[in-house]
């Protein structure tokens, strides 16, 4: 039965370790140390450098199994990258060779089933390796890209949301095979035992893992490429201003001349007589200031020229 209380910030921390002791390999996750005493978990986080509303959003989700984060703009996004990334190698490196471990010396050597049972095992292993290699070959760094501010054109979260599903069918399987075709006396039915118990239980921690993923990690995912976007649109905006800006400058008073004159509708031989110029050099300054610009319609060369003050936009006809 699920706890439903909702840990905050000024709790202790070792009150919530007491209730909930399966958070401990959490901790380790998140990076806090312990030896933290009487700390609230606001003090522990902080001394930790654990951005704490984030711990307890996983925390409490972790432990009660609900909650909403599709627009909780207060979760800290590296904060989450970190935490998964550490239990990603906390799984790979640690859990996987040690379940191994405790099936080789629980397993009897005789019995055929045994290897069998080993290598189903390490099928199931492969498997989860391959899993959590992609997100952190691929998920983690397009978020490392997103959170510096660059957005990756050929991927996003949704292509990992559809390929994303919790690896641990195998580890079902296994657990049932054990439990149905693998008799076993005295110490070995102990130790197999006690190794089903840890499968069990990590059985539990990937079903955790991966919700923690698609409820928490994937809305703030979400909302970083959102983030990402506007941002986007706000640098073109100002780069096509500063661009504009620049070309304004290139520009030599006698083109500047013609846009205006141009703008006020007058034709190549009127601009010539106005400027006392010829028609060709009126020509030769209109391709120039097309090649500058990179404007060609007299439409464009008004919106430039109200743009950049060569013109008032109450005397253009519109």
């Amino acid at each position: 039965m699920k706890n439903q209380k909702m840990y905050e910030a000024d709790d202790k921390m070792i009150s919530l370790i007491r209730d909930n002791y399966d958070l401990l390999q959490s901790l380790g996750s998140f990076g806090i140390s312990l030896g933290f005493g009487d700390k609230t978990v606001r003090e522990t986080c902080s001394d930790n450098g654990v951005d704490c509303y984030t711990f307890l959003a996983v925390v409490n989700f972790t432990i009660n199994g609900y909650g909403r984060f599709d627009d909780d703009e207060q979760l800290d996004a590296r904060t989450l990258l970190h935490y998964l990334d550490a239990s990603h190698k906390y799984y790979l490196d640690f859990q996987l060779p040690f379940i191994r471990r405790e099936l080789e010396e629980s397993l009897d050597e005789s019995n055929s089933l045994s290897h069998l049972i080993l290598h189903f095992y390490d099928e199931y292993a492969q498997e989860i390796r391959r899993h959590m290699q992609y997100e952190q070959k691929t998920l983690f760094p397009y978020v490392e890209a997103l959170l510096e501010g660059r957005a990756a054109s050929d991927y996003d979260v949704e292509t990992f949301s559809k390929r994303h599903s919790a690896a641990d069918k195998k580890l079902r399987e296994l657990k049932l095979l054990i439990i149905k075709y693998l008799p076993s006396d005295g110490l070995r039915n102990n130790k197999l035992t006690a190794t089903l118990h840890d499968i069990y239980d990590n059985e539990a921690w990937l079903q955790q893992h991966a919700m923690v993923e698609d409820e928490i990690f994937v809305p703030v995912i979400r909302r970083l490429e959102q983030l990402t976007k506007q941002n986007d649109v706000t640098r073109n905006i100002s780069d096509m201003m500063l661009g504009a800006s620049q070309n304004a400058d290139t520009l030599s008073d006698r083109e500047k001349d013609v846009i205006v004159a141009l703008v006020q509708g007058m034709a190549n031989k009127e601009i010539a007589d106005h400027l006392c110029i010829s028609v060709n050099t009126v020509i030769t300054h209109r391709r120039n200031i097309a090649r500058k610009l990179q404007i060609h319609s007299p439409a464009g060369l008004t919106i430039y020229a109200i743009v950049n003050g060569l013109v008032d936009i109450s005397s253009v006809k519109l």
